[in-house]
């Protein structure tokens, strides 16, 4: 590669130059100008006579490239994450990120850090930066008038600048509202105050502490307290009956089992508004806390103590005294549990609405001892009775009524159990024979009660029917027929039937659904549950097509169905497409 540089020299400088050492011809050309003009020619990556590798000469920089070009600095405008539709009668923000969005912002300058005497660095104080802006005047400025100065406050690194200044307390109280629906009191309201002032102040209001429910969260499960945890716990209770729990009208505690009594006497102390007391699988509540109940919480309503270990004698006692007060009462199946229905008996609650016993589901076979004519007339509002997998044991005793008046506002009676039931069609008529207002009737698990008996109960608008066999064998069951009784009295309000392993015939079923599909009350059956029975193909298609709100269907296990249907449609999509199949 030949690469020429021209270069003007003076011919007496020529010798200082350093090119006649090379070799190389540093003579004028001829016809050469009287400036001095002189040709210098190199060849680049040869080697000379002498053997000798050739230096290179450096490029001598020109004047355009000392000057450095200038880069343009390009503005780049941050991402807008929303878009802005108008619709009739509003306007619509609508987000334009996902999660895999990023949005650009610009780079804010660092602030040089002052260095003090203490050896600490010191942020200097925001300045305040202001903008001309300009009068929107149709009249021109008069020569030498200033624009006006408006000043404009940037927020600095960590100052809270939120929405929520301006926001009404009330209005955030509403918010919080909603949110306690699903979670909760606490700890939403304890973290919640802890954001600013504003939010201080909204959760604080007794309104939203009116529903507590508090879980045991101190410790793990199977750890022993520290003395200041257990210190702890106590101030935090205590704090929060004084100055959160003035209008506390339920409380629920779960999984405590220590402080139970001390928690109870101190919400009774500082909530006389208290109308609900929950306690579920706790231990330790004494009869002293029982006596504060009464003595501090006048309006106190509702008793539930299932799952929970507690002195039954301080719950006896506080029926004996306060039992008038109560409306509901709940409590688990146990030792020693029989003196509570007994004093329930003899009339110490008159005005009990509601009344639950139950049991775990693997305690085997409880029975418990019960009276129903002298329950009847100790407990003549009572609307709502529930024994829970507990087998009733009917008994009769000397000061009994011979002859009652029954439950005559009764509306619920649950008597389900997953063991040997002893529940006839005589002890149920004995219930019922006086309750012409009832809505739901669940014997699940009642294998002696036969339809003729439910067919002349006096209850005419029976909404809800649960009569499943679900832990007995057919060789146990005393009815196998005469279902369709039942279907034709209840079929204008019938709304949810359960026939879980029934051994009706199909004739018999057929007849039943028949009735249930043409009746006036058709479009109310909203679910039905024909698993293990023997239901067929047109019976089935009888009864879709006519019942066009069923949202629940069960058929497994029937075996009179062809394959491919025996299953649990649960929407009524899955039900118009089984309609169609079989159709």
């Amino acid at each position: 590669m030949v690469c020429i540089f021209v270069q003007p020299l003076a011919m007496e400088d020529l010798s200082a130059t350093g090119h006649q050492d090379t070799g190389e011809d540093a003579s004028p050309k001829a016809g050469g100008s009287s400036s001095g003009l002189t040709a210098i020619f190199r060849m680049d990556r040869h080697m000379t006579n002498s053997g000798e590798k050739k230096t290179p000469k450096k490029k001598t920089a020109t004047s355009k490239d000392s000057q450095k070009k200038k880069k343009t600095k390009l503005y780049r405008r941050p991402k807008v994450n929303y878009t802005v539709q108008e619709g009739e009668d509003m306007l619509f923000v609508i987000s334009n990120i996902n999660n895999y969005d990023s949005i650009w912002k610009p780079k804010r300058k660092a602030r040089k850090r002052k260095n003090t005497s203490e050896g600490k660095t010191k942020l200097p104080p925001t300045k305040i930066k202001t903008r001309m802006v300009k009068p929107e005047m149709k009249e021109k400025m008069m020569p030498g008038q200033k624009a006006a100065l408006v000043p404009v406050r940037h927020c600095a690194e960590g100052e809270d600048d939120s929405w929520s200044r301006n926001l009404p307390v009330e209005l955030l109280v509403n918010i919080f509202q909603l949110v306690l629906n699903q979670e909760g009191a606490i700890p939403f309201l304890c973290r919640a105050a802890r954001v600013c002032q504003l939010w201080n102040s909204a959760a604080a209001n007794p309104i939203l502490w009116r529903r507590v429910s508090i879980g045991y969260c101190w410790t793990e499960p199977g750890k022993t307290q520290l003395p200041k945890t257990e210190m702890k716990i106590k101030n935090t209770v205590s704090w929060l009956a004084q100055n959160r729990f003035a209008q506390l009208r339920d409380f629920a505690l779960c999984h405590w089992k220590k402080h139970v009594d001390y928690v109870v006497q101190v919400v009774s102390q500082f909530c006389p508004h208290l109308t609900s007391l929950k306690l579920t699988y706790c231990t330790g509540m004494t009869e002293k806390a029982f006596q504060g109940l009464g003595s501090n919480c006048p309006s106190l309503q509702s008793i539930n103590v299932q799952h929970s270990e507690f002195q039954i004698d301080g719950l006896v006692t506080y029926l004996e005294t306060f039992g008038s007060r109560l409306r509901k009462i709940l409590f688990t199946y146990g030792c020693k549990i029989d003196r509570l229905l007994s004093v329930i008996s003899k009339g110490c609650c008159p005005g009990l609405i509601l009344l639950e016993i139950n049991t775990k589901l693997d305690s085997g076979f409880c029975q418990l001892p019960i009276c129903i004519p002298s329950l009847q007339s100790a407990c003549p509002q009572l609307q709502v009775f529930r024994m829970l997998n507990v087998t009733p044991v009917m008994k009769t005793t000397r000061k009994a009524p011979r002859i009652s008046a029954g439950f005559p506002e009764l509306i619920e009676l649950c008597l389900a159990t997953s063991s040997v039931s002893f529940m006839t069609d005589q002890h149920l008529n004995s219930v019922l024979h006086g309750s012409p207002n009832l809505r739901v009737l669940d014997l699940r698990g009642c294998t002696r009660i036969t339809a003729d008996i439910l067919s002349t109960l006096p209850c005419e608008e029976l909404e809800c029917l649960y009569w499943g066999l679900y832990f007995s064998s057919n060789n146990m069951v005393s009815s196998k027929k005469g279902i369709h009784l039942l279907t034709q009295k209840w079929s204008r309000t019938l709304r949810e039937l359960d026939l879980t392993c029934q051994p009706f015939s199909e004739e018999d079923l057929e007849i039943a659904m028949a009735s249930l599909a043409h009746g006036t009350g058709a479009e109310l059956l909203q679910s039905l549950n024909l698993s293990s029975t023997k239901v067929n193909k047109s019976t089935l298609r009888a009864i879709i097509s006519q019942c066009t709100k069923l949202k629940y269907l069960n058929l497994t296990s029937c075996r009179y169905l062809p394959r491919g249907l025996k299953r649990v449609y649960r929407c009524q999509e899955d039900i118009h497409q089984l309609l169609d199949k079989i159709v």
